[in-house]
């Protein structure tokens, strides 16, 4: 008789909640931290490879060996408080429930004044998010990077699928879209009715000033929405829908450090992150885009904003 299996290790979470940039010595409390990092392991719509309602638990989990001190801006941001609420319950109901819930979540935070940073998680949960930032923020205009443009009215006989995201986005705010290599006949169509900007990805980069040309369609005050799928693949395998082409990690960062230093950038999101089990660097990419989001949020000041 084989001898008994030895006890289950606890998970992560059976311990404590996993925290971003992992258990600080004396982690902020919510009311004196700036930033809210919120994970949302929202995966219901996913039409490819599923796996999204695990990013947000491996993002935390890589987050903990980002080093805090950014050589970039040559600043540690992490001392504004960063506070981490526990993985959103978004099982029960349907998709129209949990985006309430998290629209009902968001609102709290921003009625808290804090800055939100939301970790997915299928893309559908956007239009929730601008929804709440919309609220309080006139004339605000989305920045999404992406692969897809997520225009469609429907799909799969959804209205919040994630192939929807944007569409139902624009109820809220205007769009410009980046790094988009992927879009239907039905989307084409409807674009010239819809208040959006694309930059293809194909040939955005034949402007040498198309980063120019990308902060003059923003508004004044931005919300940023990361689909991991807009950097190039052999950057970001782990998502559920890989394109060829997209961003370089070099290209994304600074066309984000430039709308942090020029814009009013006032909530982001990263989603779609499909963990790939045995292969952690697309989570700690993840996790470093995230602490990256933060620093030019806090980090960039006088003599910092620099053209490259």
């Amino acid at each position: 008789m084989p001898p008994p299996l030895p006890p289950r290790p606890p998970s992560y979470d059976a311990v404590q909640p996993l925290q971003f940039v992992g258990a600080l010595p004396d982690p902020p409390a919510f009311a004196r931290a700036a930033a809210v990092v919120l994970p949302v392991p929202l995966d219901r719509t996913t039409s490819y490879v599923p796996g999204t309602r695990s990013g947000p638990r491996e993002l935390l989990a890589a987050s903990s060996q980002v080093e805090l001190w950014d050589e970039e801006i040559g600043v540690d941001v992490h001392d504004v408080g960063i506070y981490t609420l526990p993985e959103m319950d978004v099982t029960g109901g349907s998709m129209d429930d949990a985006l309430a819930l998290i629209h009902r979540v968001a609102d709290e935070i921003l009625d808290a004044n804090k800055f939100l940073v939301t970790v997915g998680g299928e893309h559908s949960m956007t239009s929730a998010l601008v929804a709440a930032a919309a609220a309080r923020h006139h004339g605000l205009t989305v920045l999404q990077v992406d692969a897809h443009a997520d225009l469609r009215d429907i799909y799969q006989a959804e209205r919040h699928s994630h192939a929807c995201a944007m569409r139902r986005t624009l109820d809220y705010a205007p769009l410009v879209q980046v790094g988009i290599r992927n879009i239907s006949a039905e989307e084409v169509d409807a674009l010239p009715a819809l208040a959006t900007t694309i930059f293809y990805d194909w040939n955005m980069r034949d402007d040498p000033g198309w980063m120019d040309r990308v902060e003059a369609a923003l508004s004044d005050t931005v919300y940023i929405t990361i689909d991991l799928d807009g950097l190039d693949p052999g950057v970001m395998p782990a998502v559920g829908t890989p394109e060829p082409g997209g961003l370089s990690w070099r290209e994304l960062t600074t066309l984000l450090r430039r709308t942090f230093a020029r814009k009013t950038v006032v909530a982001c999101d990263v989603v779609e992150l499909c963990p790939i089990p045995g292969m952690v660097a697309p989570n700690f990419t993840a996790a470093r885009l995230v602490y990256k989001l933060l620093t030019y949020r806090f980090g960039l000041g006088p003599g910092r904003d620099l053209r490259r």
